[in-house]
């Protein structure tokens, strides 16, 4: 006779997942807040977002210093870092319900959902191409207990033993996003050709 295993880990698909979008960075490169930079006349924190609803991993928080008008966590600290976001909105998408996180940078508001379906299909505990920091994929369990906010994303990516599949090359330069202004004019150039073609 077989026996009910209780405590056995739900399959990822069946895991609710939620989206945290780190807007905390200082923008520096870029001399504006990346957030509120607006992309062919959409804010990139609400493509982001977009995209993070297409994709179905709802709720979609903010995390960073700023309330951007989405639901928002707070750093626990000011500058905390990508790894003090994650810590952040982890406790946050936990106390909502959610088992993983779809975490993403703002400053990838070209990103399609087709870009993250690798990571998305991945299994436990989450994945993160390699190479990159964000976007990653991680069952909040995973996320290590002794996490410091002041961690390399590298750390916390090896310490949760995600996986590191490669990231699709036509994709690449969307999933990295925009830095500086010169990525940004390519990054813009490449999204009105795909607007324009999908029109």
């Amino acid at each position: 006779m077989d026996v009910a295993q209780p405590f056995a880990r739900p399959a990822a698909e069946t895991m609710r997942l939620g989206t945290l979008i780190l807007t905390g960075g200082a923008s520096s490169r870029m001399g504006a807040d990346k957030a509120a930079m607006v992309w062919r006349g959409r804010r990139a924190v609400d493509r982001v977002a977009a995209v993070a609803a297409a994709c179905g991993a709802e709720p979609v928080l903010t995390v960073g210093a700023t309330d951007l008008g989405l639901p928002f966590t707070p750093d626990a600290q000011a500058l905390a870092g990508p790894v003090g976001g994650v810590m952040a909105g982890a406790a946050a998408l936990a106390a909502r319900g959610c088992e993983r996180a779809l975490v993403l940078a703002v400053d990838a508001p070209t990103l399609r959902p087709d870009d993250l379906a690798p990571l998305l299909r991945a299994g436990a505990p989450g994945a993160a191409y390699d190479g990159l920091h964000l976007p990653m994929v991680i069952e909040l369990a995973a996320v290590p207990p002794d996490a410091e906010a002041g961690w390399p994303v590298r750390r916390l990516i090896e310490r949760a033993a995600l996986a590191r599949p490669p990231c699709p090359p036509d994709a690449l330069a969307r999933v990295r996003g925009a830095n500086t202004p010169d990525e940004r004019l390519a990054l813009l150039a490449e999204l009105e050709a795909f607007e324009r073609h999908q029109n």
